[in-house]
């Protein structure tokens, strides 16, 4: 590093790692909840795994909500883009 100083803001890198994570499992609430519906689109859950499945879904969405309240995060922060590769999470 000749000359060179790296600007190192701890606060922007806590807030920038609980986006990060937040993402991942927002990214994770999201796939469970794709392979939900298609298994609730292929008919072969009775009435009480739908019931259950609707009502886990939503608690999760909650759970979700109150962990980006708490951590200070809006959900278009989640949205982290990775160059060429695009965007993590599709815009809801």
């Amino acid at each position: 590093m000749s000359g060179s100083r790296l600007d190192l803001d701890s606060d922007r890198m806590g807030r920038d790692l609980v986006a990060l994570v937040l993402t991942v499992v927002e990214l994770r609430r999201q796939l469970m909840e794709r392979q939900a519906i298609r298994r609730v689109e292929q008919g072969d859950l009775s009435d009480e795994q739908v019931d259950e499945i609707g009502t886990t879904l939503m608690l999760l969405d909650q759970r979700m909500a109150e962990l980006c309240e708490q951590h200070g995060a809006r959900p278009e922060d989640l949205h982290l883009g990775f160059g060429p590769l695009g965007i993590l999470l599709p815009m809801s």
